[in-house]
């Protein structure tokens, strides 16, 4: 593991822990550094080199890049039978760009299933919506009677045509799926090569995300 100081660089992602058992959370995850900032130039840096922050309020940053990756092709979107029900019931109207710090503020605030508290800090929000003003986080928000029910957020990388899902939210059933099958049809119409979820969850695989491994993640990201 690796110490960061004030200096712009990371080392090699793929220096970051491999899966081993022996080893605790943090290391089996893929972590790869600690300290640093989070400024505008660091973020940037992280991502372009397939490494993300992901700390709790009180704990220094932390740097990782996970092995396998989860990852969604976004031709490989699945639509479920109550997915598309509620699609076709067009209940929902979709936006981007509207409302950034409303979703992050939400993703941060929502409660969420087997999960007390949150790593969205406020200075992740603070670091994220700077991103967002200068063109580089993008959020898909979703509204029911023009209030907001569920949306999505992460890390523009146009090119590499690769989109780096950070996080979402819902406060009604399937809005966070719609806004991620809007993200997902967006970007197949932009020929993106995929969309980064970090690390495996069940949900993301139910909607047709999959784990591949470190090394052809690192090479989608650095094709010419």
């Amino acid at each position: 593991m690796f110490l960061l100081d004030k200096t712009l660089w990371f080392p090699s992602a793929e220096e970051a822990f491999p899966e081993n058992e022996e080893l605790d959370y943090y290391e089996n995850e893929g972590l790869l550094a600690v300290g640093g900032d989070l400024s505008k130039e660091r973020l940037l840096l992280a991502y372009n080199s397939g490494i993300f922050p992901w700390f709790e309020d009180g704990q220094e940053i932390l740097w990782w890049c996970p092995d396998p990756r989860m990852v969604l092709f976004p031709e490989k979107f699945k639509v479920s039978k109550s997915l598309r029900k509620t699609l076709k019931s067009e209940k929902f109207e979709i936006t981007f760009n509207k409302s950034f710090s409303e979703v992050i503020r939400n993703c941060a605030s929502v409660p969420r299933k087997n999960q007390s508290g949150t790593w969205i800090t406020n200075e992740m929000q603070e670091a994220y919506i700077n991103l967002h003003n200068c063109g580089q986080a993008i959020s898909v928000e979703v509204w029911e009677n023009k209030e907001l029910v569920g949306g999505l957020y992460g890390i523009d990388l146009p090119e590499k045509k690769i989109f780096c899902g950070e996080s979402m939210f819902s406060v009604v059933s399937d809005a966070s799926k719609v806004a991620f099958y809007h993200l997902a049809e967006n970007l197949f119409d932009k020929n993106y090569t995929l969309i980064d979820c970090q690390i495996y969850n069940e949900h993301l695989e139910s909607l047709g995300a999959e784990e591949i491994s470190r090394v052809a993640f690192l090479n989608f990201l650095n094709e010419e």
